[in-house]
Parts: C-alpha cells; structure tokens; sequence
C-alpha cells in the first residue's frame, strides 16, 4: 500500500501513514518550509492548557504535537490510528502517552478530557461528522476543542500558486526526502477537496457536541485554527470568523 483514495477507508489510512512513519516529522517540516513548529505552538497557545488539565491530542502520529501539549504542563496524551506512526515516536524516546486510537471509536470514557485536539488529521477521517461527535464524547462539558488544519489561502492569486505547489511541487520534493513519496499525491489532493475555514465551521457546529465556533487563518490561510466549547445541550450552534 502506497497511498490511500480519498473515500478514506481506515485500513488504507493506517497502512498509508505507517509507510511513511520513518521520516514524516522531517518531510513535513520541509514541505512546510519550517512553519510546521509555529503551528503547533499556535495550537497550543489556543488550547489554553493550564497545569494539571487534560488534553487529547487525536491523530498525534509521532507524538511530536502532543510534547508541545505538554509544556503547558498539562497531562497530554496522544493517540493515531497508524501504529507505524506510534512506534516511530516511541523509537525517538518521546515520553508521552501514545496509544492506538481510532478517531472514530476512542479508547476513553464520557468526559475524560478539559481540552481535545486534532491537527491536520481530521479530512483524513472518513466521517467527519462522526469524528466530531466522537471528540465530543471525550470532553466535558465546557472543554475546548482545536482543530488545526490546512485550509484555503484568502488571497487568490496566493491560492493559485499554492494549488500549484501542492499538486505539482509536493510530491517532487516528497520523493527526495519522503520513506513514501506516492502517499503526498493523496495528501495533497486530500487538501484541495478539503472545505475552505467557513465551510469546516460550519460542518463543527452542525455535528452536535460544540458552540462558539470560531477560526483564525495562518500563514495567510495555508492552515486555520478552529476553536469550539463543548455545549451541555444538542441545539443549535453558530460560527462566526475572528
């Protein structure tokens, strides 16, 4: 298995992700010309972490996100459907919790969390809805959650050239530093089909568990951050950029 399709079969995900596990901190912070590192201390900064909360980190793969988590000093856990992903983190000596955990069904009682996070791994998810959902479950009443995720520049001449770049430059540079270059064709296609920042707001407030939904851009729209509360009823829920 080289990469998956975009209809997201979980299998095809996992095996996707365990075949370019060995060298994936390092390819993103290539492609990503470095920014990858400002944009987990940005997901941390909106997370709020305070000392001793809780926070999830779903689809952490290595585990490199959720050690950002924990300098908060927060207790951090990470989890990622690819066990090739959690074994190369394992292998770097990263001492945070990092266990197998489907988005879908996690490993975690009602309400085990004050704070959820998932970066760049929710469009990999084959429900989107469900996932949402799912992290809600996980979170008490009046948590956080943060979605970070690409997303659409702002700027269209800006967006033009980035689509370029994601569709031809990606995976030529993937092939020089990737363990499995192929796999960039489905992310990079994966981002483009991906809804722009009003759209995924739209698609967290719709899914139940979450209000107050907002969203800052990065990186002039390459990635946005998506914050919400955890709702104590199931009624209906707004967004609005800030």
């Amino acid at each position: 298995m080289t990469r998956a399709d975009l209809d997201k079969k979980p299998h095809e995900v996992a095996e996707m992700f365990d075949g370019v596990a060995r060298r994936y901190d390092l390819t993103n912070t290539v492609l990503s010309f470095g920014q990858d590192r400002g944009w987990r201390r940005a997901t941390r900064a909106a997370l709020g972490l305070r000392p001793g909360e809780r926070v999830l980190d779903v689809g952490a793969g290595t585990g490199v996100s959720t050690v950002e988590f924990e300098r908060a000093g927060a207790f951090a856990v990470g989890a990622d459907l690819s066990t090739g992903m959690l074994r190369a983190g394992r292998q770097t000596g990263r001492a945070v919790p990092l266990v197998a955990g489907d988005a879908l069904r996690l490993p975690f009682p009602d309400g085990t969390f004050d704070a959820v996070t998932i970066s760049f791994a929710l469009r990999n998810v084959v429900d989107t809805g469900a996932a949402l959902r799912e992290l809600g479950r996980v979170t008490r009443v009046g948590g956080r959650l943060v979605v970070c995720e690409f997303s659409h520049p702002t700027n269209e001449a800006f967006r033009t050239a980035y689509l370029s770049y994601l569709m031809r430059a990606l995976p030529a540079v993937a092939r020089q530093v990737s363990s499995n270059p192929d796999a960039y064709v489905y992310l990079a296609e994966s981002i483009r089909a991906w809804p722009d920042q009003r759209g995924l707001a739209a698609r967290i407030a719709a899914s139940g568990p979450w209000m107050r939904v907002g969203w800052r851009n990065m990186s002039g729209g390459i990635v946005a951050l998506h914050r919400a509360t955890k709702r104590a009823d199931v009624g209906a829920s707004d967004a609005h950029h800030d």
